[in-house]
């Protein structure tokens, strides 16, 4: 069925001697509303099964308008004395003035539209670092070199949102761009920026033409519906606007979103980078954003990055204090009333998995309508357009397309095609039960992973050496860097679907000690034509100082065994036949972790140390997957 909705009343003559300029790129709007007509539109959104359709009449970009303003916040976060205010840009179809259509906004929010810092690894901070000692001084970018766009910030999603009868808004956040304020990475005005712009878009807020004048700006072309997207820093600024529950934000698809600072600078008390970025903490990334060309930069700087980030990051101990707890979408989401697309990769090593997982689930318990959108690649990729088109359609125009009742997880699987996701039920699979594994004794080769109790195994010693990788750590017949224990090949796949919990009892010959645990799929695939899901499963990281709490660590005993207990990432993926299920534990993890002079021995009793690994089918499952007996397990 297709159904072609009016919005609205067409404008009055006075309005349509706008049509000459609505074809060109307007850098300024009318300072009022029009009168409207009434007769309706004669070009509106067209819906088919569901989904917004390509409109033509709205699909040649030389006839968008397109125009920027200043929207004016409730915080000022640089400390001047006046309100600050966002730099926003407005891509619409020319039928919101022609025909005086009121259409629903696609709206993207991000630090980088204006440039960002210079590259350089003397920027990071340095990695070589004892545990619970103070770090080395982190030498700071020069400044950004702003890149200006006007009218347009970014040309981000209009060509996609535009055609089929949306209205798409970009702005700078706080202190980047022409938006004014500080960054702050996570603070309460990343939140506010957005909710203002929303409010704008309903009419709550004001908007102007320069960043310090008096003109006004309505959104007399919006409906009040928004929906918000992006993917990254991109994709966490929607959850940050929708966690203050502001009217009309409708919707949001964050992708690959970093929902806790702590959860992507730190992991179970330790000090841990991002992947692919070794050395990067929170005010590395304050200075790389940080391009508003501003008077007030100095105060910024100190106030923001050389007071409240550098007292409160704590590369040190890594504890979660209240510094974290401020930056912890979790802690925030009362509020939150916006349906909820999630999207992310289990391969996901910048902002790994349980980023979106930790809050969808959360989300599920609060009642708010939300979906999952997994694949098995690493950071970004948004879900196929059908399912944003059903999400933005339903939530957006109010087309009743029965989206709530769709499958709940959608997860690509392995070898498929991006937007050829499997449906389930929910993630985690409802069929996966926990299976737990035990240990047989092999260091310095390879030991057993196994369901079956075994006698008494009692411990193994490795030594700490960042030096060797964790690929090379996972490929050695033979090495004291590590404890390896694998399964015998599989007879049949296993499915894996959920988070895998991971507790070692273990002693250090020293007062602190890194521990890096991998899940790995053997052999390894070294060749160049490996896929990404070949061979890591999932990974883990933990400080044993916090064995009691990620709040407060405290010096291990030389000699004494802790239990220190902690989630890996969450995961779905089918292990193939003829694999190997490997459990990888050493401590420093070069490409993640600190690293401190090789030689701490850390060690392991075997027979306090298991694992718990979610199985589609359970115990079953795994049974069917074996044919040897458990005695004859390497």
């Amino acid at each position: 069925m297709t159904l072609i909705l009016p919005h609205s009343r067409s404008r009055s003559a006075g309005g349509l001697a706008l049509q000459f300029v609505t074809a060109l790129t307007l850098s300024m709007v009318l300072l009022d509303s029009p009168a409207w007509a009434d007769s309706p539109p004669a070009t509106g959104p067209v819906f088919k099964d569901g989904e917004a359709q390509i409109v033509e009449a709205m699909s040649d970009p030389d006839f968008w308008i397109r125009h920027d303003l200043w929207v004016e916040t409730e915080f000022d976060s640089d400390a001047d004395g006046q309100l600050d205010r966002m730099h926003v840009d407005v891509t619409r179809p020319q039928q919101t003035d022609t025909e005086g259509l009121k259409l629903p906004i696609i709206y993207v929010t991000s630090p980088y539209f204006a440039g960002t810092g210079a590259s350089g690894q003397q920027y990071f901070w340095d990695v070589k670092q004892e545990l619970n000692a103070p770090p080395p001084t982190r030498e700071h970018f020069p400044p950004v070199k702003l890149k200006s766009r006007r009218p347009i910030i970014s040309k981000s999603h209009v060509a996609d949102w535009v055609p089929r009868g949306f209205i798409v808004v970009h702005s700078s956040s706080p202190g980047t761009g022409l938006s004014q304020g500080c960054p702050t990475v996570g603070g309460d005005n990343e939140s506010l920026a957005p909710k203002a712009v929303v409010d704008w878009l309903n009419g709550r807020a004001k908007g102007f033409t320069s960043p310090d004048g008096s003109e006004p700006v309505e959104a007399y072309w919006s409906t009040g519906k928004v929906g918000m997207t992006g993917t990254s820093y991109n994709g966490t600024l929607p959850l940050a606007a929708a966690t203050t529950g502001v009217d009309g934000l409708e919707a949001i698809i964050p992708i690959a979103p970093n929902t806790s600072y702590y959860h992507y600078y730190r992991s179970n008390g330790l000090v841990r980078h991002p992947g692919g970025y070794l050395g990067e903490d929170i005010d590395y990334l304050y200075d790389f954003i940080h391009s508003h060309p501003s008077t007030r930069r100095e105060y910024c700087d100190c106030e923001i990055r050389d007071r409240e980030m550098l007292e409160g990051m704590d590369r040190e101990s890594g504890d979660y204090n209240d510094f974290w707890a401020g930056r912890d979408y979790l802690n925030d989401l009362g509020p939150l009333k916006a349906a909820v697309l999630m999207a992310h990769g289990f391969n996901d090593w910048n902002v790994v998995p349980e980023h979106s997982n930790r809050i969808s689930q959360a989300l599920k318990e609060k009642g708010v309508p939300v979906q999952i959108y997994y694949h098995q690649a690493g950071h970004g990729g948004e879900p196929p357009m059908k399912l944003m088109n059903r999400w933005f359609t339903r939530y957006l125009h109010g087309v009743e397309n029965n989206v709530e009742q769709d499958p709940r997880a959608w997860i690509v699987r392995e070898g498929d095609k991006p937007d050829a996701p499997t449906s389930y039920e929910d993630y985690p699979n409802p069929l996966a039960q926990p299976v737990t594994w035990h240990l047989r004794a092999g260091a310095p080769g390879v030991g057993g992973l196994t369901t079956e109790n075994l006698p008494v195994q009692g411990v193994e010693t490795l030594v700490d050496n960042y030096s060797f990788a964790g690929d090379a750590l996972a490929q050695a017949d033979w090495t004291e860097h590590r404890l390896l224990f694998t399964t015998p090949p599989l007879e049949k796949e296993v499915h894996i679907s959920g988070t895998p919990r991971i507790t070692v009892k273990l002693s250090s010959d020293r007062t602190a000690a890194n521990l890096s645990v991998w899940l790995v799929s053997l052999p390894w695939n070294s060749s160049r034509q490996a896929k990404i899901t070949d061979n890591i499963i999932t990974r883990g990281w933990a400080d044993p100082q916090n064995h009691r709490s990620i709040t407060e660590g405290a010096p291990l005993f030389p000699g004494t065994f802790y239990e220190v207990s902690f989630d890996l990432q969450p995961d779905d993926q089918i292990i193939p036949k003829g694999q190997q299920i490997g459990l990888l534990i050493f401590s420093s993890d070069r490409d993640f972790t600190l690293h401190p002079k090789p030689g701490t021995q850390v060690t392991v009793d075997l027979d306090g140390t298991q694992l718990l690994l979610p199985i589609v089918g359970g115990k079953q499952a795994v049974e069917e997957a074996f044919t040897a007996d458990a005695e004859q397990q390497p």
